[in-house]
Order: C-alpha cells, then structure tokens, then sequence
C-alpha cells in the first residue's frame, strides 16, 4: 500500500480486496451478506467503495470471510 493514498483510492482498494477474498470462496454478494448479517445492497456498497465502514463492520466481513482483518487490509 502506498503510503499516501487518498481516502477514495483506499475505499476502492478495500472493496476490491473484498471482492477477492470472496470470490475465492466461491461467494455470491447475497452469500456474504447472510454469513455477516448485512443486506446484499450493504455488500455492494462496500465492495464498490462508496461507504466508509466502521472497524467492527469491517471485523464482521472479515470473520464471515474467514480471514484476520489485517489480511483484508492488505493491498
């Protein structure tokens, strides 16, 4: 991760991590939503970047995911 990046370009990253680590499960949008108690459209949202979600948001996508929050962090 470059060490300064504007907070779009980080949203951006971050969702298309997400989108990565849940594509690797095989995992539709809907399919993460239920794992994590979200709606799909909240999923979506996030993956495109357009939200600017709290730590323990993200924690939940992360243990849904099955993953260390630092892991989705890493881009």
């Amino acid at each position: 991760m470059p060490l300064a990046m504007d907070k779009s370009s980080f949203l951006k990253g971050l969702g298309s991590n997400i989108v990565k680590l849940r594509s690797e499960k095989n995992w539709s949008q809907s399919d993460l939503a239920r794992a994590c108690f979200k709606d799909r459209q909240s999923i979506e949202r996030l993956e495109k970047g357009k939200i600017n979600p709290s730590i323990y948001y993200l924690k939940e996508i992360a243990d849904a995911l099955g993953v260390e929050l630092s892991h989705m962090l890493m881009f």
